[in-house]
């Protein structure tokens, strides 16, 4: 049971830490474009400990930070704004999501590593579009966590409240806290992720006490037959036959190099190539190909 609200720190409620405020910053499925990465760095240097900090659900969070009365100062917020990274003040805690990152390059990759099924960037995408959209969805936990995995298994471990993994390039299944819900035509996947996800805030309620997770749900909110929510899309499901089996992270080449330490600076060296950059799970970055850019990120609120 819990005693108190999440305290995961964002821009409008950083963490004060002994060396300052911290803030996390959502990111769309790791996308960091290399512009939006420039203007980030600046802030760590003007403001901060001179870093950007990648987290193990492939998000950033600047350090260090200057705060009078639980705030960090006006200039600081602004310089954060500018960036494009808080899309949605309502719901910039709530942004929460986790994308299979690009494939290694195939010179470098096995050659029985898995390939994707589907290219989940623009869902995710639209995603975010409706997550922000949601009214209700601003009352989400921010530790609340969607898992998109694209079909080549590198994800599909990673425990989440809500997930969708790829079949094939139209289908996935629907994973809902620890069980798995039916198949769904990826065209209606976002529809679906928003309703449960809004189903789960129904169920949680409000106060101290209120559940972050779907498997923290007490019973009363659960269905006979065991789902996380009393929702016809928690169904419990057998896992579908073409689901990929939990793959170890890409190697890394020069596409796809560690970040020691996940921390970034201006003198970190970046993977090679002209696309936009990508943090991922393991606190590394990929460069997307140019030929095949990522949407940007959204405007600053």
């Amino acid at each position: 049971m819990r005693s108190r609200a999440d305290r995961c720190p964002g821009l409008a409620r950083p963490w004060l830490a002994d060396d300052g405020a911290l803030v996390r910053l959502r990111l769309r499925g790791g996308l960091l474009p290399v512009p939006t990465l420039a203007r980030l760095l600046d802030v760590a240097a003007t403001h901060g400990d001179g870093a950007v900090h990648l987290t193990r659900r492939a998000n950033v969070q600047l350090r260090a930070l200057p705060h009078h009365d639980g705030a960090v100062l006006d200039e600081v917020a602004d310089a954060v704004r500018a960036t494009g990274l808080v899309p949605s003040a309502s719901h910039e805690l709530v942004r929460n999501y986790l994308l299979s990152p690009p494939a290694p390059d195939p010179a470098a990759a096995p050659a029985a590593a898995p390939a994707a099924r589907a290219d989940l960037r623009g869902l995710l995408d639209d995603l975010d579009t409706a997550v922000c959209a949601s009214p209700v969805l601003a009352g989400l936990s921010a530790r609340f966590l969607l898992v998109l995995d694209d079909g080549r298994g590198d994800v599909v471990a990673r425990s989440g409240d809500l997930g969708l993994v790829a079949l094939s390039p139209d289908e996935g299944q629907l994973r809902v806290g620890d069980s798995w819900a039916p198949v769904v035509r990826l065209a209606d996947a976002v529809g679906a992720l928003v309703a449960l996800a809004e189903a789960f805030v129904v169920a949680r309620g409000a106060g101290p006490e209120a559940p972050w997770h779907v498997v923290e749900l007490p019973a009363a909110a659960r269905a006979d037959g065991g789902a996380p929510l009393d929702h016809p899309l928690a169904a419990p499901t057998p896992p579908d036959p073409r689901l990929p089996a939990p793959t170890a992270p890409p190697p890394y080449d020069a596409r796809h190099v560690a970040v020691p330490a996940g921390r970034l600076t201006a003198a970190t060296p970046l993977p090679v190539g002209d696309g936009d950059l990508v943090v991922t799970p393991w606190r590394s970055l990929v460069r997307l190909p140019a030929a095949d850019p990522a949407r940007p990120e959204g405007d600053p609120a």
